[in-house]
């Protein structure tokens, strides 16, 4: 009987390098395939860079192929990369969203392109160095489950991966730890068992984003604005900025000044305090749903809009096609439109989808989390969580609970009253 022959996506990388070596200890035979996706026109500005998919890469694959005495091939899919991926990121960010090239790769590129080629390798499986797992569930169904090592789970960028491509996907590093996987290697004696991770856009020198953009995109400057409308100030173009950002704004007013929206129709960027980043509610589209069908509006689940960030308490209350609404349970920060929310249930990956909206602070939300000590009683309704004041000129920011909104204005004023804390910090509220 032939063993299962498997087709793994070999990077380059310590982490794929170990998963073709387990596939071929658990009996497997392995085709190691490298993908060749962009070849850098200014290799000078890469140097002494660790990046992902670069000539290097490929010859560390196939040095680590001929150690486990597999066959190697590569594959060149540049120019696909080049349209689906690059052309992409340009136009993402020329039109004022923030987007994850890893997660268009991984579905237009990566795992397309060796599902497409299983027959002419005659393989059953295809396989990656991702930290995810796969298990088969009840029904002939298959859960994409968070890896073993937390640190280091992928299954955020794996959520367009539907049941047909989960069914004849291995992923074996999703069982190890990071360190277990550099032992193994090591105790291997593989080549890139001491490589460095990759943490860098493999197109973008130096991971300069800004500087990219600045080669391949026409940048119109535009007016810098407060939440107000004040303009103070002119930005590069919108393709330069992304929300939550702080440095590079050009312009300093005393305090911490964050990007808190984008309107590219009328070229302006608006720049504010950090509360201003803070929503409960964000709206997806293009959603994919790995574990065959979305869940019923109103479930219950884990949500996450940033590859760093831990799932928070959510609630799906929208679907409709494939676009939905998720509430959170406390505010999240910076949820930026063109980036992934993924959306969990448990250790299982659900699916997710692309941020298109974080509308305005929900009526009635709030969390105690972000907000600070001191509640402002002898008013009338519910009471008021305030904000310490942070200048010589105090600014006062307050959100009553059920007007679920922020209010601002310069403090000391007529109809607000101020009170120290043992911070020696002053607190404005309305007068109740």
């Amino acid at each position: 009987m032939n063993a299962p022959r498997v087709v793994v996506g070999m990077s380059g990388g310590v982490d794929s390098s170990v998963a073709a070596a387990l596939l071929a200890a658990r009996g497997f035979e392995v085709i190691g395939v490298t993908m060749r996706l962009w070849t850098e026109t200014r290799p000078q500005e890469l140097s002494g860079k660790q990046q992902c998919c670069s000539v290097e890469d490929i010859d560390d694959a196939r040095r680590v192929a001929g150690q486990l005495g597999i066959r190697h091939y590569v594959m060149n899919f540049e120019e696909r990369f080049r349209e689906t991926v690059v052309d992409d990121f340009i136009a993402q960010y020329a039109a004022g969203r923030t987007p994850n090239p890893c997660v268009r790769c991984n579905e237009h590129i990566k795992y397309r392109a060796l599902l497409d080629r299983l027959p002419a390798f005659d393989a059953e499986y295809i396989a990656t160095g991702h930290y995810a797992r796969v298990r088969e569930g009840g029904g002939g169904r298959f859960e994409l489950l968070r890896a073993v090592d937390g640190a280091k789970d992928q299954s955020y960028v794996l959520y367009m991966l539907q049941q047909e491509q989960l069914a004849r996907l291995k992923l074996p590093v999703g069982e190890l730890t990071k360190d277990e996987v550099r032992a193994e290697a090591r105790r291997l004696g593989l080549d890139t068992a001491a490589k460095p991770d990759s943490f860098e856009i493999c197109f973008v020198p130096g991971n300069d984003y800004r500087a990219f953009m600045e080669q391949h995109a026409t940048l119109a400057p535009g007016e810098l604005r407060t939440p107000e409308g004040d303009v103070i100030g002119e930005h590069r173009g919108v393709a330069a900025y992304t929300i939550g950002q702080r440095k590079g704004l050009g312009i300093a007013v005393g305090e911490a000044r964050y990007v808190t929206d984008i309107d590219p129709a009328r070229n302006i960027v608006t720049i504010g305090p950090e509360e201003d980043l803070f929503a409960d509610t964000v709206e997806f589209a293009e959603a994919r749903w790995t574990a065959g069908e979305p869940p019923a509006p109103g479930t219950a689940l884990q949500a996450k809009a940033r590859y760093k960030a831990e799932p928070a308490a959510a609630t799906l209350t929208e679907i409709e096609g494939d676009s939905g609404v998720v509430r959170f349970e406390r505010r999240q920060r910076a949820l930026t439109p063109g980036q992934t929310l993924a959306l969990y249930d448990g250790e299982q990956l659900l699916g997710g989808g692309t941020i298109t909206r974080a509308p305005e602070l929900t009526p009635g939300a709030f969390d105690a989390g972000r907000l600070r000590r001191g509640w402002v009683s002898g008013r009338r309704g519910p009471p008021l969580r305030t904000l310490p004041c942070r200048s010589p000129r105090p600014r006062w920011a307050a959100a009553a609970i059920g007007a679920g909104r922020w209010l601002r204005r310069t403090c000391p004023r007529p109809g607000a009253r101020c009170f120290a804390t043992g911070t020696a910090r002053r607190k404005c509220a309305p007068r109740g």
